[in-house]
């Protein structure tokens, strides 16, 4: 079965993780439209344009990258270069340390520093303007750090030593669990709990959406929680407290693409909360 996998992620073509990628949103979107975790007073549709260009600014960004990611991965196969190169270990050992590993420095050791680095926090800032986080708020990325992220996810390949088969079925997953933690939905607090765990949920990635500090600095997470845990970065602020947005942009032209484009540059934005 592993080996099934191995292969099918190794030659997936770029138009199914496109449809991966539109499926994920279409199913939380039904899913959130149902069991939703707060009510919004909001229009959808025009919420999820700008967040949908957004998403697009972003696909194009990475698979810009992709060529780079693709000869970063064979000179490391082919130079024996990287952990996963340099330690012996079954299928199953090395799929999950490569996931743990990619997860790590690829997204929330990027997204740590995002938030500590002023003029990388700029560009981050506009992840963080959504006034209604739903399942269209994974991939609200400033196009500039979209950039950011695709070279930390060169640099993970090459640290890990990661065949393509793995770089893919985790980028796949890192887009799927995205859109999972920030889908607008209720799950049991019981189940939400127990699933925080493991991988970042839903009410527990919601508290990094918090408009001010200190839950803003904390659940910097995507797929596994681990991480917030050994740094110390996780919190468990209940849900009903929270309050989504930036206050040093006071709700203001959340939904307007050149607004948010310009935020990065525009020096009358304080950088701090």
């Amino acid at each position: 079965m592993l080996s099934s996998l191995t292969r099918y992620f190794e030659h997936i073509p770029s138009s199914q993780r496109l449809l991966l990628l539109a499926a994920g949103i279409f199913f939380f979107w039904m899913i959130e439209s149902g069991v939703p975790l707060f009510r919004f007073s909001y229009n959808k549709w025009k919420h999820a344009g700008t967040n949908i260009f957004f998403t697009l600014t972003t696909a194009v960004i990475n698979f810009a990258f992709a060529l780079l990611i693709v000869k970063t991965s064979d000179w490391s196969l082919a130079h024996h270069s990287g952990l996963l190169q340099w330690l012996a270990m079954p299928l199953w050992l090395q799929l999950l340390t490569g996931l743990l590993l990619l997860d790590l420095v690829s997204a929330w050791l990027i997204h740590f520093i995002q938030h500590k680095i002023k003029w990388m926090w700029r560009f981050h800032m506009v992840h963080h303007a959504d006034m209604h986080v739903d399942t269209t708020t994974a991939n609200r990325h400033h196009p500039g750090e979209s950039v950011f992220r695709a070279v930390f996810t060169v640099i993970a390949v090459a640290l890990c030593g990661a065949p393509m088969w793995l770089v893919m079925l985790y980028q796949s997953l890192s887009a799927l669990l995205s859109q999972f933690n920030h889908a607008n939905m209720r799950l049991p607090r019981r189940l939400d709990r127990v699933i925080s765990w493991v991988i970042v949920s839903p009410d527990m990635h919601k508290v990094h959406h918090h408009y001010v500090r200190p839950q803003t600095d904390t659940n910097y997470g995507n797929i596994f929680s681990i991480w917030d845990r050994i740094f110390g970065t996780y919190d468990e602020t209940p849900v009903g407290e929270l309050v989504y947005g930036l206050d040093v942009l006071e709700g203001k032209n959340a939904l307007s693409i050149s607004e948010q484009l310009r935020i990065p540059f525009n020096r009358n934005i304080k950088t701090d909360e």
